[in-house]
C-alpha cells in the first residue's frame, strides 16, 4: 500500500483515539476490535471487511512482521488459538486498536509482553484491491 493511502487510514483511525470499547459495537459511538477496521476500512478505501476479526485475518495478502508497513491489519490470538483480536499498525512498533470492555480506542506497542506473547499475523489490504469481502 502507499504512503498516501496508508497515511488516510491512519489519519482516519486517529480520530476515534479515546472512543469507548463496545462489544459489537461498529459506530462511533463504540467500536468492537473488528467493527473499528470495518468502519475505517469502508470510510477510507470503500472496502466492506468481514465483521470478525478471524475473518478479516483471510482478506487481503500476508505479511511478516519483520515487513510490516503503516496500515497493515495486526491479529492476535487473545483467546486460545483462534484469532480473537485485531488492530492497525501505524509504525514504530505500535498499533491502533478498540481493546476491550472499559477501555477506549488506543495505541500500543507490538512489543509490549502482553501483545507480544499474543501476535498471530498480519495482512495489507490495498484500495486498487477494493473488492467486497464479506464472506461470513
Amino acid at each position: 500500500m502507499g504512503r498516501a493511502d496508508a497515511d488516510e487510514l491512519i489519519s482516519n483511525a486517529m480520530g476515534f483515539i479515546g472512543v469507548a470499547y463496545r462489544f459489537g459495537g461498529t459506530s462511533p459511538t463504540g467500536f468492537d476490535c473488528s467493527g473499528f477496521m470495518q468502519y475505517v476500512f469502508r470510510k477510507a478505501f470503500a472496502v466492506n471487511l468481514p465483521r470478525t476479526s478471524a475473518a478479516q485475518a483471510s482478506v487481503g495478502s500476508y505479511v511478516s512482521r519483520s515487513e510490516l508497513r503503516p496500515g497493515d491489519m495486526v491479529f492476535f490470538r487473545t483467546h486460545g488459538s483462534r484469532i480473537s483480536h485485531v488492530g492497525m499498525y501505524i509504525g514504530n512498533d505500535r498499533f491502533i486498536h478498540a481493546p476491550r470492555t472499559g477501555k477506549r480506542i488506543e495505541i500500543t506497542s507490538l512489543s509490549s509482553k502482553y501483545w507480544n506473547a499474543r501476535y498471530a499475523t498480519a495482512r495489507r489490504v490495498k484500495r486498487n484491491n477494493a473488492q467486497n469481502y464479506i464472506r461470513n
